[in-house]
């Protein structure tokens, strides 16, 4: 399945409920008046793009209305993905160096998928012909190190792991002298996500930052924030926290496929400014694809002559 075809089918609930949105709306003569761009601006608040980045797409739709004379279904339409490409950014990808060791620190608050994100990164990297190790920093919870052991045995990756309830700074020192004496390209750790305790968690992520810069000041360092794509305004909610904390480069956000709520990803760019890197749109290892701006937007959205329901 191309990239395009998996985007298309991980936002299908979103889509489908976008489009059946815009064919309620009662259009006159394919004009869009006020009313009508009020109801759609709803609409995109249901999707969850957040009020306030959906008052400021709908804003730019109607100065460019305005501006060009032009209030048809096709210009709205055209416009509405033109304003998500726009917020969403050029494409980024996960930086990844091919001179030195990469690691990927990996924060957000539990239940979002970050440990099934490192199991699928290492499949990912593995595939590639990349020397991986996994590191199980989050020693809170024995099932986190259980599920990492598993992915490790699946992708026949090394790990590093202390007992429950260990410092996960230790892992981490543990980690990075395992990945330099064993010549590795990717480390990818996974941490923690108490947000009930903001010193705590501040305190924990700067150990570790503190312990890769002293014994890899040479690394290629991302800390790489995983967002549950279902759990709506939340989920930029805890972006945000997560940047009072700790020091974010990159999204990733899963389960976009589990509900019609996929404009989040439109709205925590909006709100945090941080680029979307990677997107989960499914199940399986596969599903953890490069986040692609344009695609999405095509994915998600209606575009003017297919406003029906997808089959």
């Amino acid at each position: 399945m191309g990239l395009f075809d998996k985007f298309k089918t991980g936002l299908q609930k979103t889509r489908d409920f976008l489009t059946q949105g815009v064919k309620k709306i009662a259009f006159s003569m394919g004009r869009y008046d006020e009313e009508q761009l009020d109801e759609l601006e709803m609409l995109l608040i249901q999707a969850d793009m957040g009020v306030s980045c959906a008052d400021e797409i709908m804003e730019n739709i109607k100065a460019a209305m305005q501006r060009e004379g032009n209030d048809s279904e096709d210009f709205v339409l055209n416009k509405l993905h033109q304003e998500v490409v726009r917020i969403l950014g050029e494409p980024k990808r996960l930086p990844i160096a091919d001179d030195r060791l990469n690691i990927i620190l990996l924060v957000g608050v539990n239940g979002t998928g970050k440990t099934t994100t490192a199991g699928k990164l290492a499949l990912r990297f593995k595939k590639e012909g990349k020397k991986v190790i996994l590191a199980a920093a989050d020693t809170f919870r024995a099932a986190a190190i259980d599920q990492l052991a598993t992915w490790a045995e699946r992708t026949d990756t090394d790990l590093i792991a202390h007992a429950e309830g260990g410092d996960p700074a230790a892992v981490v020192y543990d980690a990075v002298d395992a990945s330099l004496g064993k010549g590795a390209d990717i480390l990818i750790i996974d941490t923690a996500g108490r947000l009930h305790n903001k010193k705590n968690l501040m305190d924990e992520l700067g150990k570790m930052r503190r312990i890769l810069t002293k014994k890899a000041p040479d690394a290629n360092v991302t800390t790489l924030l995983v967002i549950d794509a279902t759990t709506g305004q939340n989920a930029v909610m805890q972006a945000q926290t997560f940047a009072e904390v700790a020091t974010v480069d990159a999204l990733c956000i899963t389960k976009l496929d589990g509900n019609s709520k996929g404009g989040i990803a439109v709205s925590v760019a909006w709100q945090t400014g941080f680029p979307i890197v990677l997107a989960g749109l499914g199940e399986g290892a596969e599903d953890l694809v490069d986040f692609e701006p344009a695609i999405f937007a095509d994915s998600l959205l209606p575009r003017p002559g297919t406003t029906e329901s997808s089959p």
